[in-house]
């Protein structure tokens, strides 16, 4: 049983979206509406018997206020007029009838030679009869005491409840015929509702298509705000795929170039080899040759991205900023940090460490006594401020530091490798660094990050 529904479940789980939404709205309205007939049925049932019953009951309190009793004749009766020729007709389906349950009766000339059936109840009651001739009849009836009788008389009161049946019928046909026409009507814009919600979804998937065939290098963005994200995300992904291949492309030509070189060289000593042995080399350098070309292309090909989890920026440094505490405390130098304990950030831990680290070391390798680091977010965006009370470098210098093409190394000698991987990295995650001149006189390496790099 749990494979036949493990197959189904996978049957199922790719099935569209459209059919899903199809047949969740179409089971909705064979439950639903179905239900609601019920209880709309049984409402309006419930309340027009109600209704006959209480017209029944009018007319019994009627009945029982005109009932009289001759104690000479010793017989009861009610000689009122209720207004209603029926019952003076024979039969009419409507009827009246006081009893004693003994000898003492009156009746409704409409029901002629026949009785009604008598049930003792105190209480007012109603119930459902088959009377003279087949005719099905609301009872409505009660006892009551009337003086100087010892025992109670019965009062009862009986209409043919043809027409409420009918009117129940004519109400539930009514009402069927419109519960189907809702459903029609539900199910028809609901499609049409489908149909309009997964447009963006439809031109979405075409849209993929034509990136995937290279018609197009982006995803549309005009999109509901559901899928403007998920389309910016994708094309963020696209475009960071597009950088990776660039540069492993641009690593691998490199490499290729490194090695031609030696290969060449080698090729030329080979030959320079016995005849004998000149083969076997030449088909292991053959051998170098190809797997250098084959593993450099697959590099030059190779590309990924992904999208970081937040970490808590406080424990991901703890154990940098403590190392480099102790390195600081050795070279006499006071290290002061302000870090924000809740701040988090979608990014790697170790690139984040690279660029605290490589800040804070190159702050130590120029700071005289102090070195600051300052690390807070906004809930947007990540700022980091490191500064020393060093040499500093003038405004000139640190325009060109941060300029793209340029190794700040060949800037200031032993401070430019560390502030270039931090470069690279601040521009990897689309941020922003710049440098200036500290309060303390020293440089001020000043980073700001997206909290969620896009």
């Amino acid at each position: 049983m749990k494979p036949a529904i493990t197959r189904w479940a996978q049957r199922w789980s790719t099935r569209s979206i459209t059919l899903r939404l199809l047949l969740a709205a179409l089971l909705m309205v064979l439950l639903a509406l179905p239900m609601a007939g019920w209880l709309l049925t049984h409402h309006y049932r419930t309340s027009a018997i109600h209704a006959f019953d209480e017209r029944l009951e009018t007319t019994l309190n009627v009945i029982i206020a005109g009932v009289t009793f001759d104690p000479i004749a010793q017989q009861i009766s009610y000689d009122r007029s209720l207004g209603d020729p029926r019952f003076e007709q024979v039969y009419s389906g409507w009827y009246w009838q006081i009893t004693d349950h003994d000898q003492l009766s009156a009746t409704s000339r409409s029901l002629w030679d026949q009785r009604l059936p008598v049930v003792d109840n105190t209480n007012l009651s109603a119930r459902t009869w088959n009377g003279p001739r087949g005719q099905q009849l609301r009872i409505v009836e009660r006892d009551i005491y009337l003086a100087p009788l010892e025992t109670p008389l019965h009062v009862s009161i009986a209409a043919r409840d043809d027409a409420l049946r009918e009117d129940i019928r004519q109400f539930q046909q009514a009402l069927w015929l419109g519960l189907v026409g809702l459903g029609a009507l539900l199910l028809g814009v609901l499609a049409l509702q489908v149909r309009w919600g997964l447009a963006p979804l439809r031109r979405m998937n075409a849209n993929l298509r034509d990136v995937e065939q290279g018609q197009a290098e982006q995803l549309d963005t005009h999109l509901p705000d559901e899928l403007a994200m998920l389309a910016e995300s994708m094309n963020a992904v696209l475009i960071r795929d597009q950088r990776l291949i660039e540069r492993s492309r641009h690593t691998a030509g490199n490499l290729a170039h490194a090695l031609k070189t030696p290969l060449s060289v080698m090729r030329l000593l080979v030959k320079q080899l016995p005849s004998e042995s000149r083969a076997h080399w030449e088909v292991e350098l053959s051998r170098i040759d190809n797997a250098v070309r084959h593993h450099l292309a697959r590099a030059s090909a190779a590309g990924e991205g992904a999208r970081f989890a937040p970490i808590a920026v406080q424990d991901t440094l703890a154990a940098l900023i403590t190392g480099l505490t102790r390195l600081a405390q050795r070279r006499h130098i006071r290290l002061q940090q302000h870090i924000d304990s809740s701040a988090r950030v979608h990014m790697d831990g170790q690139d984040l460490q690279e660029i605290v680290g490589n800040l804070l070391d190159n702050a130590l390798r120029w700071a005289a006594s102090d070195v600051s680091i300052r690390l807070q977010t906004d809930g947007q965006r990540l700022s980091l401020r490191v500064s020393d009370d060093g040499p500093g470098m003038s405004a000139q210098e640190c325009q060109a530091a941060v300029q793209r093409g340029k190794r700040l190394d060949e800037q200031r000698s032993g401070s430019g490798l560390g502030l270039a991987i931090v470069t690279d990295l601040v521009a990897l995650y689309q941020g922003q660094m710049h440098l200036q001149r500290a309060q303390a006189g020293g440089l001020e390496v000043v980073v700001e990050l997206p909290v969620v790099a896009r």
